[in-house]
């Protein structure tokens, strides 16, 4: 039976899915904009740290008062309305919830309200994936061992490129690689919250109107945000980091399968099995026509004649070789379609990319001279960016997981472009993310 299907049969018995939202922000707001929508699916509560922003938001997208009136997750039920709150905790401990959509942003609250969700038998759709980057194969862990579901989220980026490689792998191909597009340009590692609009394509007002976060937004432009995902996309399909960094080689859509395969084939990877990501610039900055920007893509192998015949047969672009094409998606819609994880492990008991390895990591990185003294302000901001190493590598040197890069000072100098490590910093040992990490650390690779 269909996720939809399932959901209608939810609403017909009057067992809809219950859900609780943690952060109503920009991606929040846009799942929160497909619920009235979605049959079988009731949002019974909202927890924000400003509940005001949560009703203005609401208001934003077209709720009607009467929908986010409860004056109790009692009343919620009874009314199939919604509360609004600024206690998680209270949200996470309601045992009618079935789901909770992680949606703060925050990578080291993210860490606390996960395992708390666990540990009252909530699945967790976690759309804060910065978390997920850094300690995301012990979430999964420990959602198993409290008989739950862990789960990146649907709409987003990782998800569905995770949703490509299922694919192309439940077909029989093999995935050479896999990825994301992007606006970028090398200058762009040490843009700002004050210079991000210009370069991203929006104006200040533009940006305002919308409201927009530009340290968010920020986390994008200078490559973080890519690095984050792309990491949480090698750590859930058992894909490689690429030995130093995301090259964000620029392609077309067209040229994908000529660009992203192996160097010894005339590509520009290292090896096959990768996580990379498509610029849809040139390097001088022109733009790229036809370009996977907002999109994802699986370069797979036709690694038989016979299959390679087929490509020609059907009409499918490959390389010049024939022997590899990409398969991709031009658009994402973000958290209007977060709806098919909260279905998905409500009525499947199945994620939508959840991290069972630890193959990459992201890793803080000085946007400029940095000197001892100073606080790290994570990403997007002034400090540092992500970029992505290979996990053995990253923690072999030490280096400072840029998710639990906020608020750290630095004891330390740390030259534009190099790594930061844990013996630069002043780290908060007692957090609950920290310990995780250093848990996952000592799993994977006997670290202590």
């Amino acid at each position: 039976m269909s996720l939809y299907a399932k959901l209608v049969e939810c609403e017909r018995r009057n067992r809809p899915i219950r859900v609780g939202l943690i952060g109503a922000g920009k991606f929040g707001s846009m799942f929160l904009a497909q619920i009235p929508n979605t049959p079988g699916m009731d949002l019974v509560g909202i927890a924000d740290f400003n509940p005001a922003n949560a009703v203005t938001n609401l208001k934003r997208i077209g709720w009607k008062p009467e929908a986010y009136a409860a004056t109790s997750f009692e009343d919620a039920l009874k009314n199939r309305n919604t509360f609004i709150t600024d206690s998680w905790e209270d949200l996470v401990k309601r045992p009618e919830i079935d789901v909770i959509v992680e949606c703060t942003g925050n990578p080291v609250a993210a860490v606390e309200h996960c395992l708390e969700s666990f540990k009252y038998g909530k699945h967790i759709v976690n759309v804060t994936v910065e978390a997920d980057a850094f300690c995301g194969a012990l979430l999964h862990q420990r959602a198993k061992e409290n008989g739950v579901q862990y789960s990146l989220a649907f709409g987003d980026q990782p998800a569905l490129i995770v949703d490509w490689v299922d694919w192309a792998r439940g077909c029989g191909f093999p995935v050479v690689a896999a990825g994301r597009g992007h606006k970028w340009l090398p200058r762009f590692s040490e843009s700002t919250p004050e210079t991000v609009w210009n370069d991203w394509g929006l104006t200040a007002e533009q940006a305002e109107i919308g409201g927009l976060n530009p340290k968010m937004f920020n986390s994008f432009l200078d490559g973080s945000k890519p690095a984050i995902e792309s990491t949480a996309v090698a750590n859930s399909c058992d894909l490689q980091s690429p030995e130093n960094g995301l090259e964000f080689f620029p392609s077309s859509m067209d040229d994908l399968p000529n660009v992203m395969r192996p160097k010894s084939d005339g590509g520009m990877l290292e090896s096959k099995g990768v996580v990379e990501v498509a610029s849809c610039l040139q390097r001088d900055g022109t733009p790229i026509d036809h370009d996977i920007r907002n999109g994802v893509w699986v370069v797979i192998e036709g690694d038989t004649e016979y299959i390679r015949r087929c490509f020609q047969e059907y009409g499918v672009r490959t390389d010049d070789s024939g022997k590899y094409c990409a398969i991709y998606r031009r658009w994402h819609l973000i958290g209007l379609e977060v709806g098919i994880s909260v279905a998905s492990v409500a009525l499947r008991n199945e994620p939508t990319g959840t991290a069972s390895f630890f193959n990459a990591d992201v890793v803080a990185t000085a946007k400029r001279d940095l000197q001892a003294g100073e606080m790290l302000d994570g990403e997007g901001g002034y400090t540092v960016y992500g970029n992505i190493q290979p996990a053995k590598k990253s923690v072999a040197a030490r280096c400072l997981p840029l998710g639990l890069a906020h608020n750290l000072k630095l004891i330390k100098p740390v030259a534009k472009g190099q790594s930061v490590t844990w013996n630069d910093v002043e780290a908060d040992t007692t957090l609950k993310a920290y310990k995780l990490r250093q848990e996952m650390e000592n799993l994977f690779f006997g670290a202590k």
